[in-house]
C-alpha cells in the first residue's frame, strides 16, 4: 500500500503461523528490520514465539537481531532459504488478501486500508483452509469464530432490541410455565444433580 499511504502507514505485514495458517496482518511505516521486529514483539508476547522466523534470509537475521534487543532472553533462528513452490504459495496468499482487501473496501465503501485490513484478517482466519482441513481460528483456539450474539442463537429480531446485560439476561430468562419451550441440554450442560433426582434405589 506504499502507493495509498494512510497517515505514516505505508506497508503491510503478513504474519502466519506455519501449523495453524492462522495469519496476522499489521500496518508499518517502513520496512525496517526495527520496525518490523517492534509489530512481531506484540504478536510472539501474545501468541508465543516460534523457534524459527521464515522471510528473506538477510532480513530475518536482521529482525532477530532487533527483537534479541527488545528482548534479551528470546533465542529463535531463521529458516532455510524458500524453495520455488513455497514462495510461489507464499506470494498467492498474499494475493489472496490483496484481493480480499480490495473487495471489502469496496464492498464497505472505505478508504482507510488500515482499519480495512484487520477484517481481512478475520475473513482469511474463519474461511475453510483445505490443508489443515479446517479454518484457521478453529487449530489456533480450538472453537468456531464468534461474532458476539450475531452468532448465538437468539433470534435477530431479539438481538436488535438487546442494548445491557440486563435486556441480555431478560430474553434469556425462560418463565417456569415454559418448560416445553425450553431447547434441550446440550452435552456439555453441567445440570446440578439434588438427592430428589435421583432414582430409587
Amino acid at each position: 500500500m506504499q502507493s495509498k499511504p494512510c497517515r505514516s502507514h505505508k506497508w503491510i505485514m503478513v504474519y502466519q503461523c506455519h501449523f495453524t495458517k492462522f495469519v496476522i496482518i499489521c500496518t508499518v511505516s517502513s520496512k525496517r528490520a526495527s520496525d518490523v521486529a517492534f509489530q512481531l514483539l506484540d504478536i510472539f508476547l501474545l501468541f508465543g514465539t516460534p523457534s524459527i522466523l521464515q522471510s528473506d534470509k538477510e532480513f530475518t537475521a536482521g529482525v532477530i537481531k532487533n527483537l534479541k534487543l527488545l528482548w534479551p532472553q528470546l533465542t529463535m533462528v531463521h529458516g532455510r532459504p524458500r524453495h520455488p513452490q513455497s514462495q510461489g504459495s507464499i506470494e498467492r496468499a498474499n494475493g489472496d488478501i490483496k484481493d480480499m482487501l480490495i473487495s471489502w473496501m469496496s464492498d464497505n465503501n472505505s478508504q482507510d486500508w488500515t482499519v480495512s485490513i484487520k477484517f481481512v484478517q478475520q475473513m482469511k482466519n474463519a474461511s475453510y483452509h483445505t490443508g489443515i482441513k479446517r479454518t484457521p481460528y478453529t487449530a489456533m483456539f480450538g472453537t468456531a469464530p464468534k461474532v458476539g450474539l450475531t452468532s448465538s442463537s437468539i433470534p435477530v429480531e431479539v438481538i436488535e432490541r438487546l442494548e445491557t446485560e440486563d435486556d441480555l439476561c431478560k430474553a434469556l430468562t425462560v418463565p417456569p410455565n415454559s418448560a416445553d419451550d425450553m431447547p434441550p441440554p446440550q452435552p456439555d450442560d453441567h445440570l446440578p444433580v439434588s438427592q430428589s433426582d435421583l432414582p430409587p434405589p
